[in-house]
């Protein structure tokens, strides 16, 4: 396939919002040489030899799942730990997307702040009273429906650089919602509440059969502990945490401390 076909294939899946990346070689014996790569299809291209090309690709998907641009080296043959060849990784993932689960106080601040960092953020409420755009009016799409209903529609497309909150404070809709996210690849998962809330959502998702492993999965109470007290610092505190959780770094959960979550 030609450079001019690669690149129009690349066009059309950055406007259609599908995950896609490029990889070139810029040191080797073909520099300029690249390959196209997306999940679930067949590469275009080539590098000049079909091993290297299939390691390539596998590293590629990789890096796209976590939404990273990258050089990386290889042997001729795509070998380990070789510097025979350097290529470019550049990655076009759609934007992350966040989906807050309860239309109260505190989820019109938490948009605003993800928007701010780039999410594609849905608001779902079981309550058509509630869960309206006059409301949320930076959302990109409000939905009226039940979570654990929603999540089974949508959860496949969820993955690690995806973000659900659960902010309904409401037994009947959090613990459907925090299960199915559960079964979902979602990188982040967080819960709002007390801690005496928190503490009998656990013994609820106990009794729903949830293992210790899946536990931890789930940041409740949600957010950093930055003494946060408005709607809009709470916002903050919990983008904070998906980003430290996101990077791997070591951060004040407010799950992994004591006492009161809001200062006096």
């Amino acid at each position: 396939m030609s450079r001019l076909s690669i690149y129009e294939v690349l066009r059309d899946a950055i406007r259609a919002e599908e995950p896609v990346a490029l990889a070139t070689m810029v040191d080797g014996p073909r520099p300029g040489a690249n390959v196209l790569v997306r999940p679930g299809s067949e590469i275009v291209g080539s590098l000049g030899d079909p091993d290297l090309d299939r390691v390539v690709a596998r590293d590629v998907l990789a890096e796209l799942a976590a939404g990273m641009s990258t050089l990386r080296h290889y042997g001729l043959h795509g070998e380990a730990r070789r510097q025979d060849v350097a290529v470019f990784v550049q990655s076009f993932a759609p934007p992350p997307q966040l989906i807050v689960f309860g239309a109260v106080d505190f989820t019109g601040a938490l948009v605003k702040v993800a928007k701010v960092l780039g999410y594609r953020v849905t608001v779902c409420d079981a309550r058509a009273a509630f869960a309206t755009h006059q409301r949320f009016p930076q959302a990109d799409e409000v939905v009226v429906d039940w979570p654990d209903r929603y999540l089974a529609k949508i959860g496949a497309d969820l993955g690690p650089r995806d973000a659900v909150c659960v902010l309904t404070h409401d037994h009947k809709f959090d613990v459907p919602a925090i299960l199915a996210a559960l079964e979902t690849h979602v990188g982040y998962l967080g819960a709002m509440g007390s801690r005496r809330t928190n503490a009998d959502r656990v013994a609820r998702l106990r009794e729903s059969g949830v293992d210790e492993a899946r536990l931890a999965r789930v940041m409740a109470p949600i957010g950093l502990d930055i003494g946060a007290r408005t709607p809009e610092e709470t916002a903050i505190s919990i983008c904070a945490e998906i980003i430290a959780s996101r990077t791997g770094r070591p951060a004040p959960s407010l799950r992994a401390i004591d006492g009161p979550i809001h200062p006096r």
